[in-house]
């Protein structure tokens, strides 16, 4: 039979906090971008979205490197204006659905499932996902800057 005395307690208290730590530190923290085989958006434009196009496919003749992910762009002038003020451009929460990030947790995004609101792209897993997000679009905003970027890991 074991026996807990104050003082094996008191390590063990004292010992948790630290293993605790070193757990979390062991764990993968995601990427602060959504970027499969390290390009963004699946290679789409993302200024093209604010001239009303939607997805249009990048080359990486006009790519941009920043927050670790590959941009593409359909031309020079595109990937300049992202280059010269990136998070204008960019879809927030790092490219990862704005719908998952309201709730919590992170999810891959398609380009097709996509809202421009007040100035900013924000994408989605699909568009089911979409749809749900257009119920309460400020509302999930600020589920989603809440979450923001502690779900990373």
């Amino acid at each position: 039979m074991t026996t807990l005395t104050r003082r094996s307690l008191l390590g063990l208290s004292l010992a948790a906090p630290a293993l605790m730590l070193s757990a979390q530190s062991a764990l993968a923290k995601e990427p602060e971008t959504y970027a499969e085989n390290g390009v963004a958006i699946d290679g789409s434009d993302a200024v093209a979205y604010f001239d009303g196009n939607g997805p249009v496919a990048g080359t990486a003749a006009h790519s941009v490197t920043w927050k670790g992910a590959e941009w593409r762009f359909a031309s020079a002038e595109n990937a300049a204006k992202f280059k010269a003020d990136p998070m204008a451009y960019a879809p927030q929460f790092g490219g990862y659905c704005a719908f998952a990030a309201s709730r919590g947790y992170l999810a891959p995004t398609t380009p097709e499932a996509w809202t421009i609101y007040e100035g900013k792209l924000y994408l989605n897993a699909n568009l089911r996902a979409r749809e749900l997000w257009l119920q309460d679009v400020p509302g999930n905003i600020a589920k989603g800057e809440a979450n923001w970027p502690g779900i990373l890991g």
